[in-house]
C-alpha cells in the first residue's frame, strides 16, 4: 500500500501574515523563509495527525481488490473522484461507482458493493483516487491553524539542526492540538 499527492493544496491555511504576526516579524527580509517554514509546519501537522488541511488530491495504491471496507488513510475525505484497476496492458481500467459504496468525512472509506476486475499486476494492480482536506482556508478549524503557528515559531527559532548541546523537540501542546481530529484505528 501507498499514498501520493496527485495535486497539492492550492492554498495555505495560515496566511504568511498571519505566521509572521504570530512570530512578531515586521520586517519582509525573511518573507520566503517564514512562508518555507509555514509549508513545513503544515505538512508536519498533517503527518501527525494523518489529516489534509486543505483540499488536495491523492492516490492510494494497494496491490489487490479489497477484501473488506477499506478506511483511507487521510481525513476529511471530500470525495472519492475514481476506483482503477491495472490491466495486463498495464492500463488503468475505471471500476463502475455502483460496483462500490464511499462514506465521506472522517473516516473516509469505501467497501466492494459488486464485482471489481481483477488486477493483472501482483503488485500496485489498484488505485482509489481521492480528495481530502477542508475545502477553504476559512473551514479549517482554529485549533489546527495555532498549531500550524506554534510549530512554525519553533522551526523559526530553531533553524540549525539539533546537536548534543541543544536538541528541538515538538512542543507537547502540537499533539494536544491535532488529537481530536487523528484517526484511532482498532
Amino acid at each position: 500500500m501507498s499514498l501520493t499527492i496527485l495535486s497539492p493544496p492550492a492554498a495555505e491555511p495560515v496566511t504568511l501574515a498571519d505566521v509572521k504576526d504570530h512570530l512578531r516579524v515586521t520586517h519582509s527580509e525573511e518573507d520566503a523563509l517564514i512562508a518555507g517554514i509555514a509549508v513545513a509546519a503544515r505538512q508536519s501537522v498533517e503527518a501527525r495527525g494523518a489529516i489534509a488541511l486543505i483540499a488536495q488530491s491523492w492516490r492510494l495504491t494497494l496491490d489487490k481488490v479489497p477484501e473488506d471496507t477499506i478506511a483511507l488513510p487521510l481525513t476529511p475525505v471530500l470525495s472519492v473522484d475514481a476506483v482503477k484497476v491495472v490491466d495486463r496492458n498495464g492500463s488503468a481500467q475505471l471500476v463502475d461507482p455502483g460496483s462500490y459504496d464511499a462514506s465521506l468525512g472522517t473516516p473516509g472509506r469505501i467497501r466492494r458493493a459488486g464485482i471489481w476486475p481483477r488486477p493483472a499486476t501482483a503488485i500496485d494492480g489498484v488505485h482509489i483516487d481521492f480528495t481530502a482536506g477542508w475545502s477553504d482556508a476559512a473551514s479549517v478549524p482554529d485549533d489546527l491553524k495555532q498549531a500550524i503557528k506554534l510549530l512554525a515559531a519553533g522551526f523559526y527559532e530553531n533553524r540549525e539542526a539539533a546537536a548534543e548541546e541543544r536538541i528541538y523537540n515538538i512542543p507537547g501542546t502540537i499533539d494536544t492540538l491535532i488529537a481530536p481530529y487523528r484517526q484511532v484505528r482498532l
